[in-house]
């Protein structure tokens, strides 16, 4: 018999859902569906909430059908929403599951590449079980715990 495991819905839009993890992180699983700038900042303002609710310093970003971030989309996360998540919210590993779509791909790497702060890391994979055992192996609190 598989064992399944629990995960709680903490918000979802037209951008994507987040889900909580028993094992204390974050899963944002972004949708296929066109979405605005507002729905981004909406699903990314969730994810720094949940981590600070939950004192948690891990995400497991889900982009296999992900459409590609725009320019306005990428400048926003780059210079307001990772600085933020990463000092006010403890944000310290990422991990994502990459699309297939090079497009998609370019976009985060863009992101992934402005970060100044070395306290955040992240690491793309091409399965949820890869990126999980790698996140999991990561510290669960901003504080190393």
């Amino acid at each position: 018999m598989k064992q399944t495991t629990a995960l709680t819905l903490y918000f979802e839009n037209s951008a994507g859902q987040l889900l909580e993890h028993p094992a204390g992180f974050l899963r944002a699983t972004w949708s296929e569906r066109p979405r605005q700038l507002a729905d981004t900042r909406a699903l990314f303002t969730h994810m720094l909430r949940a981590l600070l609710q939950r004192g948690w310093s891990r995400i497991l970003i889900d982009q296999r059908v992900m459409l590609p971030f725009s320019s306005e989309e990428q400048t926003w996360i780059a210079q307001e929403w990772l600085p933020r998540a990463v000092q006010e919210g403890g944000y310290r590993a990422g991990a994502v599951v990459v699309s297939a779509d090079v497009m998609t791909r370019l976009a985060t790497a863009f992101v992934t590449t402005q970060i100044q702060n070395r306290a955040l890391v992240y690491r793309s994979f091409e399965t949820e079980a890869e990126a999980t055992e790698w996140l999991l192996q990561q510290p669960a609190s901003p504080r190393g715990e």
